[in-house]
């Protein structure tokens, strides 16, 4: 991987991850409702996309650094990895924090004075392990959407 593509990542995810952080004290302070009142509407998403974007970044930025050390960024293709796994796990982090809310996924908030903590953790786990949890749900929705056929054809084999 060429220095300047190595830059630029290490750049990328930092801002992704102190921005997140900067974003999240500015939600809840209420610094980004006073310019703009309709987000008021889409806060608690807010908080759940920026935790997710906490938890994809800092595990890429980990990840990045880590490579970097072994000298095991040699593969030119795997910067994509770098610049894309934090933004699906910025909007998985949301949908995850969605499915439990709605009961498909059997996990219980506890209420803490109207602060979503628990759910913002989760959004912070979510974005954090973001492969894995896209692993769990393509085995959770192959069992929820399983047709006669799928079940015909693994009992074959």
């Amino acid at each position: 991987m060429k220095k300047w593509l190595r830059v630029v990542i290490l750049i990328y995810l930092s801002i992704l991850f102190f921005g997140s952080f900067l974003a999240i004290g500015m939600l809840w302070t209420g610094t980004i409702e006073q310019s703009m009142p309709t987000i008021s509407k889409i806060k608690t998403f807010l908080y759940y996309f920026f935790a997710g974007a906490i938890g994809g970044s800092l595990r890429h930025l980990y990840m990045f650094c880590t490579h970097y050390m072994k000298g095991e960024l040699t593969d030119y293709r795997k910067w994509i990895m770098y610049i894309f796994y934090p933004i699906f796990a910025t909007g998985t982090a949301v949908v995850a924090v969605m499915l439990i809310e709605s009961g498909i996924l059997l996990i219980e908030f506890t209420d803490y004075d109207d602060t979503p903590y628990a759910p913002i953790s989760v959004a912070f786990f979510v974005g954090f392990g973001f492969n894995r949890f896209v692993r769990k749900l393509n085995d959770v929705s192959k069992d929820v959407f399983k047709t006669e056929n799928n079940t015909n054809e693994e009992s074959k084999t």
